[in-house]
């Protein structure tokens, strides 16, 4: 099977697909190499015609992506399938029922939080600082200022690019832990529903413009991934602390700097490489480990580099015992493993 007869049978049914399509501007650290094959979807019917093409071709690796926000994409880029989740022009409106707020998975964070608010929701505040789509921080168990997905999320509507199995599955099934769910990267997250609880709309945009005003104050803008690194146990420093206390506050590889105003951002400037980046992390971790005697890992996804660096930077609760059955089980659920 060829990508371009892949790119061929996916126009045939009206996908706006492109082959070797550039995915650095896709990213917010914007850099990477291409995808083989990209395809940009906007509503669930477009998605499931994704399904439907793959599964005559079981195989081929694929790659779900929102804003890019998360994720660091290696210069040699990914030879498979990508599958941009664009909102549409109606999907920017959330849905209340009782306590619950409903929203399509393409739909940025920032949005919810304001739309939540403004239907008189409280509870998804904290959502305006993740820059994430709302499937996105689904799958990563996205979370800051002391909430995360795993404590709003009721349940999701999620699509196997792999089987084609739609179902609704409950938080539980999802599998949440810290900074990561049960979900894998043939699954899109097409609806989530969320527990709010009442609240007038003007205490909803005080908490809002805290929660932005915060991060203005105490993270860099520019070209980044949010935090790099995931916070090591209890009764240990957070990770950014770690890292300045190891002295490396404006630690530079070519374009690529740890950022001097919080030290777990890792910042791109112009000419930037995904190498670059990943050399930048790799120091990091080995000089926090040698310092405090500390091993601390990414929660940047890692796309296309080689399997012994992304195993470097994953954290160990991703492949327990107790994780690796949660996704076994959605897996089941999705009918990925018949």
């Amino acid at each position: 099977m060829t990508t371009g007869a892949l790119i061929a049978e996916m126009a045939a049914v009206g996908l706006d697909v492109h082959g070797d399509r550039a995915l650095a501007p896709l990213t917010t650290y914007g850099v990477g190499g291409n995808g083989a094959c990209v395809v940009k979807v906007s509503s669930s019917e477009q998605v499931i015609a994704v399904s439907e093409v793959l599964r005559r071709h079981p195989g081929v690796e694929t790659l779900v992506m929102g804003r890019g926000s998360n994720i660091l994409i290696a210069d040699q880029g990914f030879d498979g399938v990508v599958v941009v989740m664009s909102p549409s022009s109606g999907e920017n409106a959330v849905t209340v029922d009782g306590d619950i707020v409903e929203a399509g998975g393409a739909m940025l964070m920032p949005v919810l939080a304001r739309r939540s608010v403004g239907a008189g929701r409280g509870g998804l505040e904290w959502c305006v600082g993740i820059p994430g789509t709302v499937g996105g921080a689904v799958r990563m168990n996205a979370g800051g200022h002391g909430a995360d997905m795993a404590s709003s999320v009721v349940d999701a509507t999620v699509l196997s690019l792999g089987s084609g199995q739609l179902m609704r599955v409950s938080a539980e099934q999802l599998g949440f832990y810290f900074r990561g769910s049960a979900l894998s990267s043939n699954h899109v997250v097409l609806t989530v529903r969320m527990r709010t609880a009442v609240q007038e709309a003007a205490s909803g945009t005080a908490e809002i413009n805290a929660v932005v005003g915060w991060r203005r104050e105490h993270q860099p803008g520019g070209r980044n991934a949010g935090s790099v690194f995931v916070n090591p146990g209890a009764g240990d420093e957070s990770a950014g602390a770690l890292i300045d206390a190891s002295g490396l506050r404006g630690f530079t590889i070519g374009a690529v700097s740890v950022s001097e105003k919080h030290a777990n951002f890792i910042q791109a400037g112009e000419g930037s490489t995904a190498a670059d980046i990943a050399a930048v992390m790799a120091h990091v971790q080995s000089t926090v480990d040698r310092v405090h005697g500390i091993r601390i890992y990414s929660e940047v996804c890692l796309v296309g580099f080689s399997a012994d660096l992304m195993t470097r930077f994953s954290h160990p609760s991703h492949s327990s015992a107790r994780h690796v059955a949660a996704k076994e089980h959605l897996q089941s659920l999705l009918g990925d493993n018949v």
